[in-house]
């Protein structure tokens, strides 16, 4: 059962999302909305305009959406019986999707799948009236927002979906467009929203109780806990408060449950205050400045960042240090946490068995969907059952059944070398794997460590291939990861296996750079020799790559700048997931790459242009000039592609689940009959060149756009990348470096870099000096 073609009816903002995913995954889509009153289609086209302005960016590359024709739901309904998956993303209420769904019923082929993307509305409401034709090819899909960005896809079937339908979404949401899939339960608001909204609710209605502003709380239940930056109050305003009012009042009405927002909750949707949607909602931007509502007044204040001794002595920890660390916070902060954290423990361990068909997707759908660094189940697990227990004592909540069933175990446990989580039956039942992924941690486990520092790792992955991993800080590069590579590539090749994977499972990033901090306590120590074995053992780590006998295939993700690209770039095949933020920004702090970076973008572009008799070579040098004076990055992998950073042989992961797996069958492809591809040479284009570019430089400079110094920077640049001043002249790649490594020295000694460095370092935003 293959899904081709993607048909998505209402182009709000869910639908619109979903088509923009699905057509930077490469897929065509017919997308449909109301007729309008002048336009037909205009609906839909301003659905489509609404995803090409988001920010941040619905689309992962603007050009995709030519994939999407648009269309509307009278005129163009019979459209979509060309569409494999027809998914409905209208209105929120049961009788306009009944309604639609007779009308599809009607113009769909027997083969169609047709799901629903409502947030909480039960299937079996949705079916009633349908035949079971349609019931078979029907199922639940209920993406979270922004779809892009946002891992979940959370599946609902129904006693009638044919198995066949539910592997096939599930294995397209998967691979194709890069989803983690949940089954959940065919009740109302799923697994994600039931837990997600109600401990939203908590977080508010105890922030009421214990008398905490809105930064105290979204300060407290962020990253300090494990969850993202957005806390509970900006994430409310991502999503939109209207929306969180909608999903409120349907789940007290399906549940029973008092899932009601505080009034004044009500009165700023009321008030149009929806959040980023209109610009203020709990939060309020002006410019760069941002305000926090005053709850208590309906004012805006500007924020007000808390400061407490402990959470700066924790912050720093382990997850389960730091959650153990909050529980036991002295005052009404610590008084707070516990309340939270109890109460909305309670509430997981009671409707687990209801939502989901096991705990493991109960902590998938709260990692995966709201962006948790471990679920529920692991947190309590981290915490300690006999804390749990005295928690729920001390507030009066019966022991549910699902904690006795645990005992002293915990809700996972190891046996046997496996895994295992605890089945709503007692008994405890192996973690089910993610299909077509490779986890590093169980080859930890079972002894496949080749060898290891504080630095990095080399990991057997099985089938001859072996992994790199870097485990420093955002897997900054410096001497310790550089020796590492060097063990790497020559315990490959004594060993006789068949190539080499870099990567790792860091959800940040892949490498954020080189390790500054070390770059500028030598400068400041005058340590110049070492500085400049420093950089030639770096350019000697990244061209190593390519001169190997074997395939080296670096699994690219997140974060990939400077140094980190620098690898990306000498590597034999890259294998990039779909988020990927690359590009060679040393400029930010003074400086140009230096490990090989400048000298590849260069020989690069420049045999870019060498089928093309036609072509002017400096078009090579200004490409180069621009991407890196510039300090441009990738807002994808297909960005990446674009610019250059990515070959057109380079390949795409959409499920960075998927990522080391893909990057292993890569070097397993590549590895039968490898050959390491010769060192060539280019003209360097000398003087003439360095003119145009230093000219570019100066009129940038009279218009005040950049500094001195960033003058001095593009013209260190510019002559490595012309070759010197001289006339044109045949160069090797080993002669760039060298100017590379020159230019670099020298930028590093001068006082202006170094400033930019250390404020690089102390508030992690770029000096303009």
């Amino acid at each position: 059962m293959r899904i081709r073609k993607i048909g998505v009816v209402g182009a709000g903002t869910m639908g619109g999302a979903i088509a923009a995913l699905a057509a930077s995954a490469g897929v065509p889509v017919v997308l449909l909305d109301i007729p309008g009153e002048e336009d037909r289609n205009g609906p839909a086209q301003r659905g489509l305009e609404r995803q090409l302005k988001a920010r941040p960016a619905a689309f992962m590359d603007p050009d995709r959406a030519r994939l999407i024709e648009i269309g509307n739901t009278e005129d163009d309904l019979a459209r979509l019986a060309e569409c494999d998956w027809v998914i409905e993303a209208i209105i929120e209420q049961l009788e306009p999707k009944r309604a639609l769904y007779a009308r599809l019923e009607e113009v769909l082929p027997e083969t169609t799948i047709v799901t629903s993307n409502t947030s909480g509305i039960p299937m079996r409401e949705l079916l009633e009236g349908r035949g079971e034709r349609f019931r078979r090819r029907f199922l639940g899909t209920h993406f979270f927002n922004p779809p892009r960005y946002l891992h979940l896809l959370e599946l609902i079937p129904t006693p009638d979906t044919d198995p066949a339908v539910l592997a096939a979404v599930e294995g397209f949401g998967s691979r194709i467009l890069g989803k983690g899939t949940v089954l959940a339960r065919d009740v109302p608001g799923f697994i994600g929203n039931r837990l997600g909204v109600y401990g939203m609710l908590q977080a508010i209605r105890l922030m009421e109780q214990f008398d905490l502003t809105i930064d105290e709380v979204d300060a407290l239940t962020g990253p300090l806990i494990g969850r993202p930056r957005s806390a509970t109050f900006r994430t409310a305003d991502l999503s939109g408060l209207d929306v969180l009012r909608h999903v409120s009042t349907e789940l007290s009405a399906a549940t029973g449950e008092d899932f009601a927002m505080p009034g004044w909750v009500q009165a700023l949707v009321d008030q149009g205050r929806l959040g980023e949607k209109t610009g203020i909602g709990f939060y309020r931007r002006e410019g760069r400045d941002i305000f926090t509502l005053d709850w208590k007044t309906g004012e805006y204040r500007p924020r007000a960042e808390l400061r407490l001794p402990e959470i700066g002595q924790i912050k720093d920890r382990p997850l389960a240090e730091r959650l153990r660390a909050v529980l036991a916070l002295p005052g009404k902060y610590g008084e707070f946490m516990r309340a939270l954290f109890f109460t909305t423990a309670h509430y997981t361990l009671e409707r687990a068995p209801d939502i989901a068909y096991d705990l493991v997707a109960v902590d998938r759908a709260l990692e995966w969907g709201f962006g948790w660094d471990a679920g529920p189940f692991r947190q309590m697990d981290m915490v300690g059952l006999d804390t749990l227990r005295a928690g729920f004592a001390e507030r009066g909540l019966a022991e549910p059944r699902l904690l006795q069933q645990a005992g002293t175990q915990g809700f996972y446990v190891r046996a046997d070398g496996t895994p295992r989580y605890l089945d709503f039956d007692g008994s405890y039942q192996p973690v089910p794997e993610i299909p077509g992924t490779i986890a590093l941690q169980p080859l930890k486990e079972a002894g496949q460590v080749l060898a290891t520092s504080k630095d990095a790792s080399l990991i057997d992955l099985g089938d001859g291939v072996v992994l790199l991993e870097f485990h420093t800080k955002m897997n900054a590069v410096g001497e310790g990861v550089l020796r590492m590579v060097d063990r790497a590539l020559k315990l490959v090749e004594q060993d006789g296996y068949a190539g080499l994977v870099i990567g790792n499972e860091d959800p940040r990033a892949f490498s954020a750079g080189a390790n500054l901090a070390l770059l500028l306590s030598l400068a400041q120590e005058g340590a110049w020799d070492e500085l400049e074995l420093a950089v030639r053992q770096f350019q000697r780590a990244t061209t190593s790559l390519r001169a190997a006998p074997f395939p080296v295939v670096v699994a690219a993700h997140g974060l990939t700048l400077g140094g980190g690209a620098e690898f990306l770039l000498h590597a034999d095949h890259v294998q990039a997931a779909a988020e990927l933020y690359t590009g060679l920004v040393e400029v930010g702090v003074g400086l140009i790459p230096a490990g090989g970076g400048t000298k590849e973008l260069l020989f690069r572009f420049t045999r870019e242009l060498a089928p093309y008799a036609e072509a002017d070579p400096f078009e090579a040098v200004r490409r180069a000039f621009t991407l890196i004076g510039m300090a441009q990055t990738s807002g994808s992998a297909l960005e990446a592609r674009a610019m250059g950073f990515l070959r057109p042989g380079d390949r795409i992961t959409m499920n960075r689940d998927r990522l080391i797996a893909d990057a292993k069958a890569a070097v397993l492809s590549l590895a039968p009959d490898y050959v390491p591809p010769v060192p060539g040479t280019i003209t360097a284009l000398g003087r003439d060149a360095l003119g145009n570019l230093r000219y570019a430089a100066w009129a940038m400079r009279e218009a005040e756009q950049i500094s001195d110094h960033d003058v001095a920077i593009g013209e260190a640049l510019a002559y490595v990348l012309c070759g010197g001043d001289g006339p044109p002249r045949t160069v090797t790649e080993q002669d760039i470096l060298d100017l590379e490594r020159e230019a670099f020295l020298k930028l590093l000694g001068t006082r202006k870099t170094q400033e930019r460095i250390a404020h690089m370092l102390k508030t992690g935003k770029p000096l303009r000096n």
